[in-house]
């Protein structure tokens, strides 16, 4: 993976955004990238519609008002939000001119759909930093759904702890997810000093000599690597995982994400939702 120079940061208008604010800045900063935040205006007509059939809540005139009047409010209160963190941080929004630490920033606002257009702006971005949903309910995880499985680009969930990079563990199976996660995290590999490959065996199988080809190739690249087998219950794989990042002191995981297709809705796989309700570290995830 090249540089992360275009980093896309979905906006919500919560105050959790300053978490994800922070750890695009930090990625920005550590490569000279360029911050590109998007906020997603909802449809009025939409949501009226939606409200129809949903509610039996019947259309009106007065009903649209109502809700153009608060989905203006929410993206004012969105775009406040940004201009504090612009301010604060020195960037200039809408210039390409960088800021003393190299950072440049733009400010976007779509209306319509967060999972049509989010991965539309992913497509073209480095990468997409995004905020972890706290309750995972079916609007909480549309945008992230969005940008793992519909962008083809990687995705960091930062953590209000931030980001280090002295020792990055990678969650490592023989899986294309897996592989593109690997090459996704280049840019940040390259300036680890340590590196913690960690497996488990699955339904039985398990394949070292395919971990120590990974081992070889990420001390000939980036630095010193080593590896830790876990023998997981599948029900608790996730937290295993977790565990042993944290017990190597790893400031970011590296992992590929992983889920199915039922009826064009993305559902995530076990150990990629426990990963995603618990970590307390950076993730960077690659579908």
């Amino acid at each position: 993976m090249p540089m992360p120079k275009t980093i896309l940061i979905p906006v919500t208008g919560n105050d959790s955004d300053s978490i994800v604010f922070k750890g695009a800045l930090d990625v920005a900063t550590r490569f000279g990238g360029h911050l590109d935040f998007l906020y997603v205006r909802p449809s009025p007509g939409e949501m009226a519609a939606n409200l129809a059939v949903e509610g039996g809540v019947g259309l009106s005139a007065g009903l649209l008002d109502r809700l153009e009047e608060e989905a203006a409010a929410q993206q004012v209160a969105a775009r406040a939000l940004v201009h504090r963190f612009a301010e604060g941080t020195k960037l200039v929004l809408g210039a390409e001119q960088p800021n003393a630490a190299g950072v440049s920033a733009a400010w976007h606002a779509k209306e319509g759909r967060e999972n049509e257009w989010i991965p539309l702006y992913a497509r073209t971005s480095d990468l997409t930093v995004i905020g972890r949903p706290t309750r995972f309910g079916a609007e909480e995880r549309m945008a992230l759904e969005a940008a793992l499985f519909d962008s083809g680009r990687p995705v960091l969930l930062p953590t209000a702890g931030g980001l280090t990079l002295d020792t990055i563990a990678i969650a490592w199976k023989s899986t294309r997810e897996a592989a593109r996660a690997v090459g996704a995290a280049g840019p940040f590999l390259a300036k680890a000093k340590r590196i913690v490959v960690i497996t488990a065996r699955e339904g039985g199988r398990d394949d070292p000599a395919d971990t120590q080809r990974l081992l070889v190739t990420l001390r000939r690249l980036y630095a010193a690597a080593e590896h830790r087998h876990l023998e997981p219950q599948a029900r608790h794989a996730g937290q295993m995982l977790l565990a042993a990042a944290g017990e190597a002191g790893a400031g970011l995981l590296v992992m590929g994400a992983y889920g199915h297709s039922r009826l064009r809705e993305w559902v995530f796989g076990g150990v990629t939702e426990q990963v995603l309700r618990s970590a307390t570290i950076p993730v960077l995830m690659v579908h």
